[in-house]
């Protein structure tokens, strides 16, 4: 087996394509557009919030939902309209 001897500069060079392959990985993954259905598993997780938050969210009508099969789903666009009308404005 030969033995490979790697310089200063083809570690900088792998450093450099590293990086490259890193910017485009997060590039095409934010053009993504999000799922328009969520499960409750997701929805908790996009906004950070307990089983039980969620379950208050849809029971005073703050989040709309939609129950299919046992299987509560909502609406991506539900969300972004919730997050904004709850936006708070400090002066």
């Amino acid at each position: 087996m030969a033995a490979t001897v790697l310089t200063t500069e083809d570690l900088q060079e792998f450093k450099v394509e590293l990086l490259q392959e890193f910017k485009e990985l997060l590039k095409s993954q934010s053009t993504t557009q999000p799922k328009k259905w969520l499960r409750s598993p997701e929805v908790r997780e996009l906004l950070d919030i307990s089983p039980g938050t969620l379950q208050n969210l849809r029971i005073n009508g703050t989040l709309p939902y939609t129950k299919m099969g046992g299987v509560i789903y909502y609406e991506y666009a539900d969300i972004l309209k919730v997050m904004q009308a709850n936006r708070i404005h400090h002066k």
